[in-house]
């Protein structure tokens, strides 16, 4: 696998513009590891430039992205974040000072903390997702319409078989 912006073979670059001017159908099959892969460099550099705009780091970004529609607990959230614990209380310490996030007791269990996004970090959740749907769709503006309506379904496909929360 290779973090590469360009594949030497096809002249394809990261932005998924090609040298010759080919069009997506036309660029060869990087194989789905490394196409899956520099994808995903793509969209988090997309998410990192976000984030950084709005005073955030990538995993902030992501906290209030979950958030947006939900109250998980504290143990809950880490999972899905992929943080241990101490990690999850730092992150949400500093979303909370700055009124972002906000933790309350669990009406089911008194020693459990449920996290939920406050107005202003809806506020600034709404327009960081503005700001990254700008990004990504930045990032296919050479597809045609259809490709990028069956890009969203097979990524739907594959993140909803794996989404914990």
């Amino acid at each position: 696998m290779s973090d590469e912006p360009e594949s030497k073979d096809t002249g394809h670059t990261a932005a998924g513009h090609t040298a010759a001017g080919q069009t997506a159908a036309e660029v060869a099959d990087l194989g789905i590891v490394d196409s899956l892969a520099q994808l995903s460099f793509l969209v988090q550099a997309a998410l990192g430039k976000v984030a950084a705009e709005h005073g955030l780091s990538a995993v902030q970004l992501r906290l209030l992205g979950v958030l947006r529609d939900r109250t998980p607990g504290m143990q809950e959230l880490a999972r899905h974040l992929g943080l241990d614990k101490s990690s999850m209380t730092g992150l949400v310490d500093r979303a909370e000072r700055r009124d972002l996030v906000r933790r309350s007791p669990s009406p089911h269990d008194r020693r459990s903390l449920l996290v939920s996004i406050t107005p202003e970090g809806q506020k600034l959740a709404r327009r960081c997702a503005a700001d990254a749907e700008r990004e990504i769709r930045d990032l296919t503006a050479h597809l045609t319409d259809d490709q990028r309506d069956r890009l969203s379904l097979l990524a739907s496909a594959v993140v909803g078989h794996h989404t914990p929360i």
